[in-house]
């Protein structure tokens, strides 16, 4: 069939053509945009999942949808090894010059911009009477506002800023933060108490964050009070309704089918996991000579899909682990699938837990796998088990 005309959209933070089996989630959002434009109290929001069940696809959803509220919004993706200064600088001043527009009065955006600026100039971590952050603002850096370089006081006072400029306009602002986990521990922190400010004060400024699934424990571990800070909502694979919907509706926006049994062998091969959902869903358009696509043209697609996401899914991840790294890797997916103990680990490596460590961290830091709980490990991305099964040691 025609690839020009293939709707599957396996891309990372690609919103594929249908976004089904999110509807509670998307719900969940729209109470919280609503609440706050009320002025009720409200959380932020917090998603989390594996990797390739749809996270970003669903942060950016959440984005448009603030978007279509005239909300100002801004989008940072969290790195490791970055102070989330100078980023969520950046991003509220394209919140807020989403707003200035329409807000009456100049002076007040150029206030905020001049804080904004001290806020963002004032980093730590830059060499003392230097700044690199050109944001285009041309008003003077405030002084006495959201600049002691103490994070958790400026980010406090740079907030409740921001906040009440959106205020003025009867809108919210939103900051969305991608791979919030790998922020440092002492920017959580900040981020935290800057939200638990917000919300004591009822501040129209919401954080919506999106991580993997020991987001959570991160947050609980920075600030006790973070359980009841957000909002959180956990994202899996998607059911055989879901699944199934997210292949048909697209293909009968081009006029074409899929037998039953074709659905069947997508769903056996997929196992419900959007990214993978698309993936063969692509491959098996692409080579089915008709319509309908049947079973027998899942059964040739299946291993050219396989193979693009050995290399581009599953491999590009294992090329960043060392080889002590990826011996460890293999020993848990030797072990089982499911969450495996780190004793297990090294009783299968003939090596003690303690010198293990090392390779562990690295591995949790590289974000390949993740702490289940206290004294087990997972990996972060579905299906990576089966993946190193198959590769030599």
């Amino acid at each position: 069939m025609d690839p020009v005309r293939n709707p599957y959209a396996p891309g990372a933070g690609q919103r594929p053509p249908e976004l089904a089996g999110r509807d509670r989630e998307l719900q969940q959002f729209e109470v919280v945009l609503e609440r706050v434009a009320r002025g009720r109290p409200e959380r932020s929001m917090v998603v989390t999942g594996l990797r390739g069940v749809g996270k970003t696809v669903l942060l950016n959803t959440f984005k448009s949808m603030a978007m279509q509220r005239l909300w100002g919004t801004g989008k940072i993706e969290a790195r490791p090894d970055q102070s989330i200064r100078r980023p969520v600088a950046a991003a509220l001043h394209m919140a807020i010059r989403e707003l200035a527009p329409r807000h009456r009065a100049p002076e007040r955006i150029e206030e905020f911009l001049g804080v904004l600026k001290a806020f963002a100039m004032r980093d730590p971590a830059a060499a003392k009477g230097t700044s690199h952050w050109s944001p285009g603002i041309e008003v003077p850096a405030s002084r006495g506002r959201a600049d002691s370089g103490d994070l958790e006081i400026d980010l406090t006072e740079l907030f409740v800023d921001a906040a009440s400029v959106a205020t003025d306009l009867g809108v919210g602002v939103a900051l969305f933060i991608d791979e919030m986990q790998d922020v440092q521990a002492a920017d959580i922190s900040a981020l935290c108490a800057a939200c638990h400010e917000l919300s004591q004060t009822g501040g129209p400024l919401i954080v919506v964050g999106a991580g993997l699934p020991h987001l959570p424990s991160v947050l609980s571990a920075s600030k006790s009070y973070s359980e009841r800070l957000f909002r959180y909502a956990r994202i899996d694979k998607l059911d055989r309704d879901a699944a199934d919907l997210a292949l048909i509706l697209p293909a009968r926006e081009e006029e074409v089918e899929f037998t039953p049994e074709a659905l069947d062998a997508l769903y056996e091969a997929a196992d419900g996991y959007p990214y993978f959902v698309q993936a063969y869903g692509k491959v098996a358009w692409d080579l089915a000579p008709r319509s309908p696509i049947t079973a027998e043209d899942v059964k040739v697609a299946a291993p050219e899909a396989e193979e693009e996401l050995a290399v581009g899914f599953f491999g590009s991840r294992y090329e960043r682990a060392t080889p002590a790294e990826r011996d460890y890797m293999h020993a848990m997916a030797q072990i089982g699938d499911e969450p495996v103990a780190t004793s297990d680990v090294a009783d299968s490596l003939g090596r003690k837990p303690s010198s293990l460590s090392p390779a562990r961290d690295s591995l949790i830091k590289k974000g390949l796998i993740y702490s289940a709980e206290r004294g087990q490990i997972a990996f972060t991305v579905p299906h990576f088990g089966r993946f190193l099964r198959a590769q030599p040691i």
